[in-house]
C-alpha cells in the first residue's frame, strides 16, 4: 500500500520561480497551504534531507504507449511504472502506434478500456488527425482528448498517414472552428523523399536522409496554415535549430505557435553517436553539438517552451533490425525514466537551475494542455511531487521499467536522481496503481481550462 502524506518539509522546494525552507500540506489530494519549514502539522510528514530538492511532478505531454495492438512494444503497466520512477506524474499518450489508432471515438474508447486499472500516473489522450477521420475530429474534441496529431510525412506505421498540403489545410481549418490545438509532426515529404537514402549503418549517412531542411520546409508550411486559419499549432520534438528564426518571427506576429524540444537532442550531439548504434535513432534525429547549443539557447529565450521525452520504443528485433542499418532500424527513443535527470544534469552544466527545469518540463506542458492544476506547487494544485536529491546514478537498461530494454540512455552517469515520486500526496512505489484517467472535457467541468 502507497503511503500517504500530510505535509513534506524541505530547504529546497520549488515556491513560485525559486527554492525556499517551506512545509507543504495536502489534504484531500491537493495542496492546501505552503507553510514555514518549522510549522507545526497535525499528521504524517515527510521529512526531506537538506540535499533534496521538491518539485511538482513533471507533466509529459508526448509518450508512445503502443497499447492496445503492440503492447509488445511498451504497455500502460510498463510505461506509466518508468514514468513514475522519472519523477512524470501525468503523461499524454500518443494517437499512434497503438491498434487501433487514437482517430475514432470507438478507438478512444479501446485506449481507455486497455488503461483500465494498469495506471501508476495519471493519464490523458492525443486524438489523431489521419485523412480518413478529418470531418470528424470535434466528436473526439467534445470526447476529451486534448488536441491531434498529424504528421507531414510518412509516420512509420501504415494505420497512421500524413497529411498532403490541401489536408493539412483542412485540419487546420476544422480545428481552428472549435478552437483545438493541432501537434505537428514537422518534416516535409518531399523533401525528405528527395534526401539520398541508401543503407547504411553510418549515422552521418542518417543525418542526410534526413535534412534540416525537411524541418524548416514543414514549419513554414504550417505557420503559413496557422495564419490563414488561425488554427493553435504546435511544433512536436524540434530537432533542427535552423527553424528557430521563422518561428520566433511567428510568435512576433502574434501566430498561435508553441513548440517543444526533447532530451535526446539537449543531452546528445552527433558526434558523439557511434555507427550502427540503433538505439539513437529518431526522426527527426540528433544533429551536431553546435546545434544542441542553440536548443538551449533557445529554450533560455523561450522561443521552445517546452521539454517532452518522446518515448517511443519498440521490440529489441525491430530496433535492431539490419543488424545496425539505419535506414531498417525502428526510430524512436527510450527515455522516459531518465529524461528529467538528464535533463538537470545537462542544465546545471550550462549553469541552468532546476528551477527552470522544471518550469520546461512541468508547469509549460501542463498549461499547453490545459492542465493548469498541475505542474506547480501552490495552494489547489494537485499533490503530484517529486523529490530530487543527490544521488548518483549509472543507468543499467536492465533496471529501467519499459518493455523493452534498450536505451540511448544506457551507461550515462548522473550526480542526481528521483528518489521519491508522489501522486496526490501518496508515495508511489513500484507497483502500485494510483494513476487516473484525464479528460479534456472534466478540466471544463472542474473549471481549470
Amino acid at each position: 500500500m502507497p503511503v500517504t502524506y500530510d505535509a513534506v518539509r524541505g530547504r529546497q522546494v520549488l515556491v513560485g520561480d525559486g527554492f525556499a525552507p517551506a512545509t507543504v500540506l495536502i489534504r484531500d489530494d491537493v495542496v492546501t497551504a505552503l507553510a514555514s519549514y518549522d510549522a507545526p502539522v497535525a499528521g504524517d510528514v515527510l521529512e526531506l534531507p537538506d540535499t533534496a530538492h521538491l518539485l511538482p511532478g513533471v507533466v509529459d505531454t508526448h509518450v508512445h504507449v503502443n497499447e492496445p495492438g503492440r503492447t509488445a512494444w511498451e504497455g500502460f503497466a510498463t510505461a506509466t511504472r518508468a514514468a513514475a520512477l522519472g519523477g512524470v506524474t501525468t503523461l499524454i499518450d500518443m494517437p499512434l502506434n497503438s491498434i487501433p489508432s487514437t482517430t475514432t471515438v470507438d478507438a478512444l474508447a479501446a485506449k481507455q478500456a486497455a488503461a483500465a486499472g494498469q495506471l501508476a500516473v495519471d493519464v490523458g489522450f492525443w486524438g489523431g488527425a489521419v485523412p480518413d477521420s478529418l470531418g470528424s475530429l470535434e466528436r473526439l474534441w467534445d470526447k476529451g482528448v486534448f488536441g491531434f496529431k498529424c504528421f507531414l510525412a510518412p509516420s512509420g506505421v501504415d494505420e497512421f498517414p500524413h497529411l498532403d498540403p490541401p489536408q493539412l489545410q483542412r485540419a487546420l481549418t476544422e480545428i481552428a472552428a472549435f478552437d483545438g490545438l493541432l501537434i505537428v509532426h514537422a518534416e516535409d515529404a518531399a523533401v525528405l523523399e528527395a534526401a539520398p537514402h541508401p543503407p547504411s549503418r553510418a549515422y552521418s549517412d542518417f543525418l542526410l536522409s534526413r535534412p534540416a531542411e525537411a524541418e524548416v520546409a514543414a514549419i513554414r508550411h504550417l505557420l503559413d496554415g496557422a495564419r490563414e486559419t488561425g488554427c493553435r499549432v504546435h511544433v512536436l520534438h524540434l530537432s533542427s535549430a535552423r527553424s528557430l528564426d521563422v518561428l520566433a518571427d511567428a510568435r512576433a506576429e502574434g501566430l498561435r505557435v508553441t513548440v517543444e524540444t526533447c532530451p535526446h537532442y539537449l543531452c546528445f550531439s552527433a558526434e558523439q553517436i557511434p555507427d550502427g548504434a540503433a538505439e539513437f535513432k529518431c526522426c527527426p534525429p540528433i544533429r551536431d553539438e553546435g546545434n544542441r547549443d542553440e536548443l538551449w539557447q533557445a529554450l533560455q529565450s523561450g522561443v521552445i517552451d517546452t521539454i517532452v521525452s518522446d518515448h517511443s520504443p519498440s521490440t529489441a528485433d525491430l530496433k535492431c533490425a539490419g543488424n545496425g542499418d539505419l535506414q531498417q532500424a525502428w526510430g524512436g527513443i527510450s527515455g522516459l525514466q531518465v529524461g528529467f535527470a538528464a535533463v538537470a544534469q545537462e542544465a546545471g552544466a550550462r549553469g541552468i537551475g532546476l528551477e527552470q527545469v522544471s518550469r520546461w518540463m512541468a508547469r509549460n506542458t501542463a498549461d499547453l494542455v490545459g492542465l493548469t492544476d498541475r505542474g506547480r506547487i501552490e495552494v489547489g494544485a494537485v499533490a503530484d511531487l517529486v523529490v530530487h536529491d543527490s544521488v548518483g546514478w549509472e543507468v543499467d537498461v536492465a533496471d529501467l521499467a519499459h518493455r523493452n530494454p534498450i536505451s540511448a540512455y544506457a551507461g550515462q552517469k548522473y550526480d542526481a536522481r528521483v528518489t521519491h515520486t508522489l501522486i496526490r500526496g501518496r508515495v508511489i512505489g513500484r507497483d502500485d496503481t494510483l494513476g487516473q484517467m484525464l479528460a479534456r472535457t472534466q478540466l471544463q467541468r472542474t473549471g481549470h481550462e
